[in-house]
């Protein structure tokens, strides 16, 4: 599972690609997880969950 950030939602899209073979899943987090959660590749605040499952 990787949290993204809108700039970088394409780049996690590939990662999970690249890595199970599978088309991903991409679900939009809730406004209680934005606040804690940060993007994996820049640390700005995550919108997208983007997980194989």
């Amino acid at each position: 599972m990787i949290y993204s950030c809108a700039e970088h939602v394409d780049i996690a899209i590939d990662s999970v690609v690249n890595e199970f073979e599978t088309f991903p899943i991409l679900e939009q987090i809730s406004d209680e997880e934005k606040l804690s959660t940060t993007c994996e590749y820049c640390k700005n605040s995550a919108i997208y969950m983007v997980a194989n499952k």
